[in-house]
């Protein structure tokens, strides 16, 4: 998933890279390889800002030589960009103070200073009037929410981004935010929105300064798969013409979908397996590890068991491929935790579901709510009687 890295905004791609530096399960030799490009990127960018975290992090090892001349380099670009923003200011009219303004928001950018970028931001907003560039503006300032993972610098641009398209904008920009706000609603833990979000930018994507193609089809599948039902599931994901087209290219992705679908359920395990390593060493996902793991689990043995009034135990390991014991192990857990509606009778070996009725939980209910009602009114026909 990193062919199209090139068509990433190099950032995010330094980002990713900083992620693997610091997750235990990636091999030292591949962490030195990582550590060496880091530093490709930092100094051919005069990331001094960022040098000098890395350091403090014992990321990388200090070359004072090389943060001087950095520091050098940034102080004559500066001031190359503050006679550029004089110069338009004196002698030419509002688009190219403006652009001199952005101009010099995209160098703090570049070298990785956040603070200033979103100081010199701001003053550039207050340079523009066309929405359009103000929702630009927005973008540059969420792909450093995301660089930085700071959710509450992405929160207040989306909320910002939403109130000024009230104001006007094109369908474009309209379509990039959904992308934004489906890898902000991921990455904190709000699976089923982000799907929603992810299934709607499907047919117009244009986000390649946040991932290639591929990687956007990859948490597309992924969120939906535990947030659909079967029918909306079939109809949006795994007949999507735009899916199929991309999923082959991102491994055991296909069958991960497609076995779950078809109730393959061995293979699912393996496909699932193979999914794991990618889901773990992705920067948006990672932290949700565990928790998707669960979800999965708790979508494909509901739906293995809703086929069933009563299973054998062994005959449900068998369709999984995993021992008896793992089975029991693995349903014991969700029932405690409420996941499965379903009791293991461990003398016959035998797992029962009980399903909740929605009908019959709506008549107890309907049954209890009327008596409730009849022992108020009869309350307060006593008191009338009084």
């Amino acid at each position: 998933m990193e062919a199209q890295e090139g068509n990433q905004q190099p950032q995010l791609v330094l980002a990713h890279k900083l992620f693997l530096l610091s997750h235990p399960d990636v091999q030292d030799i591949e962490k030195v390889r990582l550590r060496e490009e880091v530093f490709a990127s930092v100094k051919a960018d005069d990331m001094a800002p960022l040098y000098e975290t890395l350091v403090a992090e014992v990321i990388l090892d200090l070359d004072q030589g090389v943060l001087d001349s950095m520091r050098a380099k940034i102080e004559e670009e500066l001031k190359k960009l503050d006679e550029k923003i004089a110069d338009a200011e004196e002698n030419l009219g509002e688009s190219e103070v403006r652009e001199a303004h952005l101009a010099k928001s995209l160098f703090f950018i570049r070298i990785a200073d956040k603070e200033k970028a979103l100081e010199q931001l701001k003053v550039t907003e207050s340079k523009t009037v066309a929405v359009g560039q103000k929702m630009d503006l927005v973008f540059y300032t969420l792909q450093l929410g995301f660089f930085y993972m700071d959710f509450d610098l992405i929160s207040k641009s989306i909320d910002k981004a939403k109130s000024l398209f009230e104001e006007g904008g094109d369908w474009e920009r309209k379509n990039r935010l959904k992308v934004y706000e489906g890898l902000y609603y991921m990455s904190t833990r709000n699976f089923k929105k982000a799907a929603k979000l992810f299934l709607d930018s499907i047919s117009t994507f244009t986000t390649y300064e946040l991932f290639p193609y591929d990687t956007f089809i990859f948490y597309t599948v992924l969120t939906s798969i535990i947030s659909l039902d079967r029918v909306s599931l079939k109809q949006k994901v795994v007949d999507a013409p735009e899916i199929l087209a991309v999923i082959g290219k991102v491994p055991y992705l296909s069958d991960f979908l497609n076995s779950l679908y078809d109730c393959q359920y061995k293979s699912f395990f393996t496909a699932f397996a193979g999914l794991t390593e990618q889901i773990k060493l992705d920067r948006y996902l990672h932290p949700h590890f565990r928790y998707y793991m669960r979800e999965v689990r708790t979508v494909v043995y509901s739906q293995f068991l809703e086929s069933y009034k009563s299973v054998t135990i062994e005959a449900m390991a068998k369709a999984f491929g995993v021992t008896v014991e793992f089975i029991d192990l693995e349903l014991s857990r969700f029932i405690a935790a409420g996941k499965l509606h379903c009791k293991i009778d461990k003398v016959a070996g035998v797992l029962e579901t009980n399903r909740p009725d929605a009908k019959n939980a709506l008549y107890q209910a309907t049954i209890k709510q009327g008596d409730f009602l009849l022992n108020r009114i009869q309350k307060l026909s006593r008191v009338i009687d009084l």
